[in-house]
C-alpha cells in the first residue's frame, strides 16, 4: 500500500458523517434556462424557468445572481453552482464555445461567473451532462462504463466510468459522430450501393454525423430516391412498411451501426443510453440496439443501446451530479489532509492506517 492511500479510510469516513450541501443547478439552452436545487444526490427541486440572454454576457451573469438570491433558502452561502450549456467547455482552461449562447463564447465561464456570483461554478456541456444523469440516475445507474450516444438532428456523445465524467483534450470525448469513418459500400438485399463521403460541418467528409442524425436519415432519403422527406415522415412510413423507407432505413442501420459498434468496442460500455429526438422513436432504436450487437466483441442478453430514461431532465440531473461531486471531492481531499495530518502526529495508529500484522 503506498502512503499516498494511507489516509483514505479516515478521509471517506470523515466525508459520509458530513450533511450532505445542496447544489444549484442551471440547464442553459439558447431560448430558456431551468433553474433548481439538488438538495442531495439523487434528489432535484425544479424551481424557476426564464428566457435565456443568449447574447448579452451581463444579463447572462444578472440572470443568475437574481435565481440564487430569489431561491436563498434553498441553499447556502457556499453551495455551488453547476451549469449545463449547450455549447463545449475546454477543460483545460475552461474557456466555453456556444453557437447558441453566443455571449459565453471565448469565456472562462466557470471561474468568471465565480467571481461574480461568489460561489463555486461549475460547467459542463449539456451532452455530458445527460451522460453524467444517465449513468448515476438514469439507464446506466450501475454499470462501470456508460457510453452515452446523442441522436438528434446531428449525433455526439460523452463517456462516463463509475459514475464520473471522463473529459479529454479539448472537451471532446465521446465525440463518436466525427472522422472519416463511414462505408462507402454496402450491400442491400442484393444490390451493392456506393455512398458518397458527405461533407461535414467539421470540415471533413464522411463523418458518421453526415448520416447519423434526423438530416442524415433525410440526406440518405434525398440520395436513394431523389426526393425531399422529413425524418418524421420517413420514420412514420418505415414503421408501416413503406418501402423507401424502409430502404433508407435500412441504409442508415448499415451506416451507423459500425461506428457506434466501434465506440462500444473502444470503450467497453455495457450500456450505451440515446438521447436526442430519434430515441422517442422506440422501434429504430431497438432495430440499432440488434444491428451494433452482432458487431461487437462482447456479447450482451439484454438490450446494450436503449432510449435514456432522463432526456427530460437531463441537464438539471446532470449538473446536479456533476455540483455534488464536486463538494464530495473537495471534502475528501480536505478529510484526507486532516487524516495525513492526524497520521504524521501520531493520532492515528500504524494498525489502524493500514500497517496490519500482514505487512505492507
Amino acid at each position: 500500500m503506498s502512503s499516498a492511500a494511507i489516509p483514505s479510510d479516515p478521509a471517506r469516513q470523515a466525508v459520509r458523517s458530513e450533511t450532505a450541501r445542496p447544489v444549484f443547478c442551471v440547464d442553459i439552452g439558447g431560448s430558456f434556462m431551468k433553474f433548481a436545487v439538488s438538495p442531495s444526490p439523487g434528489a432535484l427541486v425544479p424551481l424557476e424557468k426564464v428566457a435565456t440572454p443568449a447574447t448579452e454576457w451581463n444579463e447572462l451573469a444578472s440572470s443568475l445572481s437574481m435565481l440564487i438570491k430569489s431561491n436563498a433558502v434553498a441553499g447556502d452561502a457556499a453551495s455551488p453552482l453547476a451549469l449545463s450549456i449547450a455549447g463545449l467547455i475546454d477543460p483545460r482552461d475552461g474557456v466555453a464555445t456556444s453557437a447558441n449562447i453566443p455571449c459565453i463564447t471565448g469565456r472562462r465561464i466557470g471561474d468568471e461567473l465565480s467571481a461574480i456570483l461568489g460561489r463555486p461554478v461549475l460547467a459542463a456541456n449539456d451532452a455530458d451532462c445527460l451522460t453524467l444523469a444517465e449513468a448515476n440516475e438514469g439507464a446506466g445507474k450501475g454499470h462501470s462504463v456508460v457510453f452515452c450516444a446523442i441522436m438528434g438532428t446531428g449525433i455526439g456523445g460523452g463517456l462516463a466510468i463509475e459514475g464520473r465524467l471522463v473529459r479529454g483534450a479539448g472537451g471532446v470525448t465521446g465525440e463518436w459522430g466525427h472522422g472519416p469513418i463511414i462505408n462507402t459500400t454496402v450491400k442491400l438485399d442484393g444490390e451493392t450501393l456506393h455512398i458518397p463521403r458527405f461533407s461535414c460541418g467539421c470540415g471533413q467528409s464522411g463523418c458518421a454525423d453526415t448520416v447519423g442524425g434526423a438530416r442524415g436519415i433525410e440526406r440518405l432519403h434525398h440520395f436513394l430516391h431523389r426526393c425531399e422527406e422529413t425524418s418524421y415522415r420517413i420514420l412514420e412510413d418505415w414503421q408501416a412498411g413503406e418501402a423507401r423507407a424502409m430502404k433508407t432505413v435500412a441504409l442508415w442501420l448499415e451506416l451507423i451501426a459500425d461506428p457506434l459498434a466501434l465506440s462500444v468496442n473502444v470503450t467497453g460500455a455495457s450500456i450505451v443510453p440515446v438521447g436526442g429526438g430519434l430515441a422517442s422513436v422506440t422501434p429504430l432504436i431497438e432495430a440499432l440496439d440488434l444491428a451494433v450487437r452482432k458487431r461487437i466483441l462482447n456479447r450482451f442478453d439484454y438490450p446494450l443501446v436503449t432510449p435514456a430514461l432522463r432526456q427530460e431532465d437531463g441537464g438539471l440531473v446532470g449538473a446536479a451530479v456533476l455540483g455534488h461531486q464536486s463538494v464530495t471531492s473537495d471534502r475528501e481531499s480536505v478529510a484526507s489532509d486532516r487524516a495525513g495530518d492526524a497520521y504524521e502526529h501520531g493520532s492515528i495508529g500504524r494498525e489502524s492506517a493500514g500497517f496490519g500484522h500482514k505487512g505492507v
